[in-house]
């Protein structure tokens, strides 16, 4: 069987200008673009107003396009997950790059030796032993390079992360061995934390990371002036950084908040968490909009009260709920004007490429017309696509955004 060519795999990828229900090739995964910037610049003065620097997972989207906007947004830089992730925003023009993980084997540090090298960016990774901490240090100073580390505080239970003094004890001894890394700040992750003292506890974990780094700071463990301190996912940025603000954090530290599905939000996980923020802050009178969705076709409507739609496990998160049926578009009859679809109408139930929705007895939904699904957990989502597509108000197509799995 001979290759598809270029030109062949690129044909569904929509041209600017192009009208979403008549011009795209759906399924598509759709941006809102006033959503969108309303929500880049909600959460850049967010963090700015609280004293602390945004660093925006990139995890979430993989899409430089969506960086390059955080970026000139006032974004300190990017966080990301993995050393292949880093080659990316490097190669794109990321200036500063946070790996929130451990660098761990030979050829993710290999990856992440060529960027710096090449693209002359500031890097940090986290670590937690001192094995991981022998090996960065045998690795970079063959390389003649130095690495900047960050200490990672962990909780019981939890993720990675030093979970005692005596593991942080053990690990800054390490670094003191290994001239060619250098600890650049603590870092810590309260997504870990559950239960129904959880705000309670990210209070408390969020004092004792400070608390641990201002004590590494009067006793000069850090190789920085100000180091960094970084906490926060998407569900609890809040505490985090009025914990940081409370504790002056920014007087001695560089804060970094690491949110990254706040850029298109959703309408599950993160729609539920927003609603916790707002409970928690009556003063604000809005926050965050979903900029995403996926947009679909009806494709049979076989039996009473069940219609196909051409979406499935291969174009939609599912990990976190399934998806919300939002608008329909009487596309069949050359209708575009939107229909607010009620809880009547019901995902039951998605296989690999189809979604049956259960639908009610009166409805005016034919194949061919075009339904708008909402999605929880975006990170899930973007990670099915090649390219995402942004859209203005009259839903014609802006930008095609290329994303980097």
């Amino acid at each position: 069987m001979s290759e598809l060519s270029h030109d062949h795999v690129e044909k569904g990828v929509p041209v600017n200008g192009s009208h979403l229900l008549t011009q795209v090739t759906l399924p598509a995964l759709v941006l809102h673009q006033v959503a969108l910037q309303h929500n880049l610049m909600w959460m850049q003065r967010y963090a700015e107003q609280h004293g602390a620097r945004l660093a925006p997972h990139g995890k979430t989207t993989m899409t430089p396009g969506l960086f390059r906007r955080q970026l000139e947004a006032g974004a300190w830089g990017i966080t990301l997950a993995t050393a292949v992730q880093c080659s990316v925003a490097a190669a794109q023009g990321v200036p500063r790059i946070l790996l929130a993980n451990q660098l761990v084997g030979t050829p993710n540090m290999a990856i992440i030796a060529a960027l710096l090298r090449q693209h002359k960016v500031e890097f940090h990774c986290l670590v937690d032993s001192p094995e991981n901490i022998r090996q960065l240090g045998t690795f970079f100073a063959a390389q003649g390079l130095t690495i900047n580390v960050m200490l990672e505080i962990g909780v019981a239970h939890g993720r990675c992360g030093c979970r005692t003094p005596e593991q942080v004890d053990a690990v800054l001894a390490a670094i003191a061995e290994c001239p060619s890394v250098r600890l650049s700040g603590i870092e810590g992750y309260e997504g870990v934390i559950h239960g129904e003292q959880a705000e309670e506890d990210i209070r408390k974990f969020t004092a004792y990371l400070v608390q641990t780094a201002v004590m590494l700071k009067a006793a000069g463990r850090f190789d920085l002036d100000h180091p960094y301190v970084t906490a926060s996912g998407s569900a609890w940025y809040d505490l985090i950084a009025g914990e940081f603000q409370r504790l002056q954090a920014e007087t001695d530290f560089q804060p970094l908040l690491r949110p990254g599905c706040y850029l298109v939000h959703d309408h599950g996980l993160y729609k539920t968490s927003q609603a916790s923020l707002l409970h928690r802050h009556p003063e604000m009178d809005s926050a965050l909009q979903p900029a995403m969705e996926v947009w679909a076709h009806v494709q049979s409507l076989p039996e009473p009260g069940c219609a196909i739609v051409a979406l499935g496990k291969r174009d939609i998160a599912f990990d976190a709920g399934l998806p919300v049926p939002l608008r329909s578009y009487a596309v069949s009859r050359q209708q575009f004007t939107s229909v607010a679809l009620d809880e009547t109408f019901r995902v039951t139930a998605l296989m690999d490429q189809h979604a049956f929705l259960q639908i009610p007895e009166h409805h005016s939904l034919q194949v061919g017309d075009v339904i708008a699904f909402g999605a929880s957990h975006p990170c899930l989502t973007f990670d099915k696509w090649r390219y995402v597509t942004l859209v203005d108000e009259s839903l014609n197509v802006v930008e095609t955004l290329p994303t980097y799995f």
